[in-house]
């Protein structure tokens, strides 16, 4: 998945062939097809990897509330580069349907724990803005670098524990 994904962020959706993927990854293309027996799977299962490295993150960040986590892993996601693993896999999905993972587990994301939250509809705003973030720092990931890129952090977690007290 790691050849897969280089290879869409060099070449772009129309290079990701699977005899170009198991070049890239040094491996047969009998491999590569004894995992992922079709590029749509390939694309399949790079979501999936997508999805649940998000959702480790969340998992580590340590606030005391889902929204809170929210907004680290997002920032984290930017910070580190994963962003743009994000819009180059999603953008390789020309079918609907591989991107079936996502849209379920941006359901979730949205979903999970709103009601225990202290104010429900600033935890909406909030994790709505996260996906904004997201959505132009794929398109310019040096707009939200920096201090810029912390205020904008520190800013909307003070929204969440405003709503605490």
């Amino acid at each position: 998945m790691n050849a897969a994904e280089s290879l869409l962020a060099e070449q772009g959706a129309q290079a990701l062939t699977l005899a170009a993927v198991a070049q890239r990854a040094g491996c047969s293309k009998g491999g590569l097809l004894y995992h992922f027996s079709s590029k749509e799977s390939l694309i399949k299962g790079m979501i999936e990897r997508l999805v649940a490295d998000f959702d480790e993150l969340v998992a580590t960040q340590g606030h005391s509330t889902y929204s809170a986590n929210y907004v680290g892993a997002t920032f984290a996601a930017v910070r580190t580069g994963r962003l743009r693993r994000w819009a180059v896999v999603t953008g390789a999905a020309g079918d609907p349907s591989l991107l079936a993972p996502l849209r379920e587990a941006m359901a979730r994301w949205h979903r999970e724990g709103i009601e225990d939250e202290p104010d429900p509809v600033a935890a909406e705003i909030v994790r709505l803005a996260c996906e904004g973030v997201w959505d132009v720092a794929s398109h310019d990931p040096e707009l939200y670098n920096g201090e810029r890129q912390d205020r904008l952090e520190k800013r909307l977690l003070a929204m969440l524990s405003a709503q605490e007290g």
